[in-house]
């Protein structure tokens, strides 16, 4: 997705399953607390449940990156190794071309050089965070995400995740907002679409929450007019459920 019209506002890793609230009402302090509830899998509830976990999740998040600072391996006890280190910044998109990602840190050694190399490949300017996360495995990766488009309004897409993303691009799109059956159309939309399957001994993705996801994306596009993108990549499939293992949002330029 380009953010050529539009202004980064959160980048924030996630590590757990997806399952999105609907209906949230318009503020800026939920504009930002969606993306925290894309990523940490609230059950879909009230507004204030939202906010609720979004402060709690601020308040962790500062916690692991202030004890990162000052020593790794506390932070990274409470998650449980392995972990994976990463940039957490509005600038820092496409944190892995830019080498600012490091995965299956299995002690505080590794994560304290890992540290040291982030900080020093983000550079002197960098003026974000660096975000102490789950290590999450899976041979399955997805992406879910949401472009405005000047024409139709929200548009829900839906394809193969990872680094090679831009590459395949094997995705498809819907105008919100989406019906369960619509976004069982947009799962067999895609050219790998037997990848959600049951294959070589992995479990069939649970269809069910990826068209939770899909719908929840596009209502939160529709109630939400100051976002301009939001982009889940990657979605990886553990077992059989999705976790939002990285996730961006975007607002317009006449929302900052």
């Amino acid at each position: 997705m380009s953010g050529r019209e539009s202004r980064e506002l959160v980048d924030v890793g996630g590590s757990v399953p997806l399952n999105l609230p609907l209906g949230l009402p318009l503020s800026i302090e939920l504009l930002v607390a969606v993306i925290v509830v894309l990523t940490i899998g609230a059950l879909a509830g009230s507004a204030g449940f939202a906010v609720t976990v979004f402060r709690r999740q601020i308040r962790l998040i500062g916690e692991l990156t202030e004890r990162l600072a000052a020593g790794a391996d506390p932070a990274a006890r409470r998650i449980g190794y392995p972990v994976a280190l990463k940039a957490c910044a509005a600038g820092a998109s496409h944190k892995t071309e830019k080498g600012l990602v490091a995965l299956d840190l299995g002690n505080g050694k590794d994560l304290r050089r890992a540290f040291a190399t982030l900080k020093a490949r983000a550079g002197k300017g960098y003026d974000g965070d660096f975000l102490v996360q789950e290590m999450v495995r899976g041979s399955r990766e997805l992406m879910i995400g949401m472009v405005r488009d000047p024409r139709f309004g929200p548009c829900v897409m839906f394809g193969l995740g990872g680094v090679f993303s831009e590459i395949l691009q094997d995705v498809v799109f819907r105008v919100a907002p989406l019906s369960r059956r619509d976004a069982l159309e947009m799962l067999r939309g895609i050219r790998a679409h037997r990848v959600l399957d049951a294959v070589r001994g992995m479990k069939a993705v649970d269809v069910d929450s990826l068209c939770h996801i899909l719908m929840a994306v596009g209502q939160i596009g529709l109630d939400h007019p100051d976002i301009a993108e939001i982009d889940i990549n990657p979605l990886i499939v553990r077992d059989d459920k999705p976790i939002a293992v990285d996730a961006l949002i975007v607002l317009s330029r006449q929302a900052v």
